[in-house]
């Protein structure tokens, strides 16, 4: 039978795989629910292709008249978001969100037990044991989108944390792999969007670019697979072939490996624990060529360091690193903040805000909301708190 598939996000890089997902398994998978954050235009003609039951803009009114799709309903708003995270038809919600936005999606689409395949980290980043204990009262389950931890689930093939010695997420290195402190100190927007090996948003590109994008995953496989932060590493790979290693308990050392794609991710997060046929560039080991790898260079990227300083110290701590990495990358991207003022802004908004306990969802939202005004103080006056 067609499963349906809720996709949150569907106009973005991450929405975009997953269609094309969709697009070679008709007879497995269905659109039943498309998002889009402000782009009306992009989803009316998505509807007009896919012809979901309902069609969701939450940040800006609908246009009128401007979508004709037959049969599909048309919402806006917050309420609308998580109408199509519910969705009764939905037999799996992919979250593909940009940031905090996506963790009340995600929280009730597990109360409701739905399958989320989960491409917004920053859910389980914020909340993460708001969320596993969503899945566990509503019955949901949580399958990665992510390439490096839909790696390690593979790598783990049913096995589970008691048999893990390390999980080792890679990490291309972004533009400035070879940069100096002092080059740094000059990057534009432009310079930091010409991601060397993956094609994708904005804000997820600039994270890479910085590697807070890798902290953020350690917190996230920290979630995903119960496996302490100790045991827990990140090394750069600048070919991106290989997407995480799983060190088991006996030595071993499992690798998934491939060019770098999403759509097999998305697949595999659709159809887990199944593999289905997918028509995708084959992995040729001659043409990949050498692979490398080297340490994370945490002088020069000090957000790394910084987020999974505060995924250590849990509680709040990940919520306000998540929210001034959102108002800093914003800021730098709008030529209000230069590329090392990132990691300085993340840094200010921890020391003025990092303490407390994530115990509801009021509490990690009001985190938010403090870093997020204490970053954009830190962005206009660079002032204390």
């Amino acid at each position: 039978m067609s499963r349906g598939v809720a996709i949150l996000g569907a106009t973005g890089s991450i929405g975009r795989s997953a269609l094309a997902v969709l697009e070679q398994h008709p007879d497995r998978f269905h659109a039943v629910a498309l998002t889009a954050h402000h782009s009306a235009e992009a989803l009316c003609a998505l509807a007009e292709r896919w012809k979901p039951k309902l069609a969701v803009v939450s940040d800006a009114p609908v246009p009128p008249g401007a979508c004709t799709s037959p049969g599909t309903v048309w919402r806006s708003g917050r309420e609308a978001l998580l109408e199509a995270a519910t969705h009764p038809d939905a037999g799996v919600v992919l979250n593909a969100l940009v940031g905090a936005a996506g963790l009340e999606p995600t929280l009730a689409a597990l109360r409701a037990g739905k399958r989320v395949a989960l491409a917004n980290k920053e859910s389980l980043v914020c909340a993460g044991p708001l969320v596993m204990q969503a899945a566990r009262e509503g019955g949901g389950e949580l399958v990665p989108v992510d390439s490096e931890h839909s790696a390690i689930l593979q790598c783990l093939a049913g096995g589970d944390a008691s048999e893990v010695s390390r999980l080792i997420l890679t990490a291309s290195g972004g533009p400035f792999r070879t940069w100096s402190a002092e080059a740094l100190a000059h990057v534009t927007p432009a310079d930091a969007l010409r991601h060397p090996t993956w094609s994708m948003g904005a804000k997820i590109t600039i994270d890479s670019a910085t590697l807070a994008n890798k902290a953020l995953e350690v917190v996230e496989a920290h979630f995903l697979f119960g496996v302490p932060y100790a045991r827990i590493e990140a090394v750069v790979h600048p070919q991106s072939i290989i997407h995480s290693m799983v060190e088991t308990v006996d030595g071993s050392v499992l690798a998934q490996m491939g060019f770098p794609t999403m759509e097999i991710p998305v697949l595999y997060a659709l159809s887990y624990p199944r593999r289905l046929p997918y028509a995708v560039r084959r992995f040729d080991p001659v043409a990949a060529g050498a692979l490398t790898f080297e340490p994370v260079d945490g002088a020069r990227f000090p957000a790394f360091g910084l987020g999974v300083s505060a995924g250590r110290a849990g509680g709040l701590a990940p919520a306000v690193f998540n929210a001034a990495n959102e108002v800093a990358v914003a800021a730098f991207l709008a030529g209000e903040l230069p590329f090392p003022g990132i990691a300085e802004a993340i840094d200010h908004a921890l020391q003025c805000c990092g303490g407390g306990e994530a115990s509801a969802l009021d509490a990690v939202l009001d985190a938010d909301a403090r870093a997020r005004r204490a970053t954009e103080t830190f962005v206009r006056s660079q002032v204390p708190c």
